[in-house]
């Protein structure tokens, strides 16, 4: 990072960030790093610094070329929205008086439909689970929970024992931004889980009564959202599917098949933890390609 007024700025706009807006490390990270890229662009040969006076919709809009090609569109999208909202923090502080980034246009973004598991796909990847040891119990209650409460990775293993209320039929889930939310989740989740956690119990005497995090490693620390993606792609192909499917793909799966069985789109939101509607729309195309594909099947006049 350059030193400079502008390299104590952007620490600044990483605090906020973190402090003031609840962000998460990782996007916090991602923030800081796509700021850096972008000074790192600008800076003058052997002054080792940026004026901020030398960010300019010019400017901009040549590290934006300068991305092009090695970068997927979706990505550049992101690098743009740090610098506009770092500008926007300025804008709040009387730093700066207009954002340079407002007047560069966002990347068009292909429109991309989720993939996901039919509902035959789903029963056969958690069926295929044998539960007759530890690991196959914690497996089948991890993914009887992704697919059953359609959290995201990192809220699932982010999850605790007293996080799943099996009265109620709900776990409390830790969403992005630190926010708080109950989802219901199905009886055959509940009874994985509690099955998994008696064979704790039994093999590993960890206790019944302590809070603590909900899936573990076999060192007996919390697992990793990267374990449980290579834990799923080795099941998925052990059950014989087409193709591997990630933890996203659970997730996705989960929307699509409640929105084809009539779920309301902004109880699905409530559930899903989205904050816009638009981003649970997206869901929608899977249902309608659905449709149009029974129909161009069924109807005898297509």
């Amino acid at each position: 990072m350059p030193s400079g007024p502008l390299s104590v700025l952007i620490e600044s706009f990483i605090q906020c960030l973190s402090v003031e807006k609840g962000y998460s490390e990782h996007t916090c990270r991602a923030y800081h790093h796509d700021l850096k890229e972008f000074i790192d662009y600008l800076v003058m040969p052997g002054s080792g610094e940026t004026a901020l006076k030398a960010l300019t919709p010019k400017a901009i809009r040549g590290y934006l070329g300068m991305l092009h090609g090695k970068n997927r569109k979706k990505t550049i999208a992101r690098k743009l929205s740090a610098v506009r909202s770092f500008f926007d923090f300025l804008i709040d502080r009387d730093m700066a008086d207009v954002n340079p980034a407002e007047r560069v246009q966002t990347p068009k973004l292909e429109k991309t439909i989720p993939g996901c598991l039919s509902v035959d796909d789903a029963f056969r990847l958690l069926d295929a689970i044998q539960t007759d040891d530890l690991p196959g119990k914690r497996d089948r209650a991890i993914f009887e929970t992704l697919y059953s409460a359609g959290v995201r990775v990192s809220e699932l293993v982010g999850m605790n024992w007293f996080d799943v209320d099996a009265d109620q039929k709900l776990v409390r889930v830790s969403g992005k931004g630190g926010k708080e939310r109950l989802v219901p989740v199905g009886r055959k989740s509940l009874a994985a889980v509690a099955a998994y956690r008696e064979a704790l119990w039994m093999e590993k005497r960890v206790p019944l009564d302590r809070d603590g995090p909900l899936f573990l490693n076999r060192f007996g620390g919390r697992l990793t959202a990267r374990s449980v993606g290579r834990i799923l792609e080795r099941r998925s192909r052990e059950c014989g599917l087409a193709a591997p499917v990630s933890p996203h793909g659970l997730r996705h799966s989960y929307a699509s098949h409640l929105l084809d069985a009539g779920v309301d789109l902004r109880a699905l939101q409530e559930m899903l933890g989205h904050r816009n509607l638009s981003t649970t729309q997206r869901y929608t195309h899977v249902s309608v390609d659905a449709l149009m594909a029974a129909y161009d099947k069924a109807h005898p006049r297509k």
